[in-house]
């Protein structure tokens, strides 16, 4: 049984690995979970879910971050590790209903160890103005 955590992180490594193709597809889901062994059935509704969600709300998603980068930013300029940890957090956040300050801290703790020493701080950012927007509340989403 993984821990919340290590199934975010895969999920992390599904995600950035479908930003980099630039593809997604059932096939594509299945062979990651089978090449990485993967057989708890919470890991795999955990990956799918998200997976799936971030699919269903791709222009939702895409059009939040824009909103929230800084002037003359655009999503082609965020590093695409960046740019998976954030889509996983506003996921979690607007539709898994994740305590924001869970989601935000757990994709800026995968920051730290996958991407760059800028990118906890410019993750946050992004990501507390979302909250702000969204005007989410941590009471409002447990």
């Amino acid at each position: 049984m993984l821990s919340r955590s290590s199934m975010r992180e895969l999920v992390f490594k599904y995600i950035y690995g479908k930003e980099i193709q630039g593809e997604d597809s059932e096939d594509q889901l299945d062979l990651f979970i089978e090449s990485n062994d993967i057989t708890d059935e919470e890991v795999i509704n955990y990956l799918k879910t998200i997976s799936t969600g971030i699919n269903e709300h791709k222009d939702e998603i895409d059009e939040l971050i824009k909103t929230n980068l800084k002037q003359n930013w655009s999503l082609n300029r965020i590093s695409k590790i960046n740019l998976s940890l954030i889509k996983i957090a506003i996921f979690e956040m607007l539709y898994m209903n994740l305590p924001y300050k869970v989601a935000i801290n757990e994709v800026v703790e995968l920051a730290k160890k996958y991407a760059d020493d800028s990118a906890p701080v410019f993750i946050n950012g992004i990501l507390a103005s979302i909250v702000k927007e969204k005007k989410l509340d941590s009471q409002d989403n447990k």
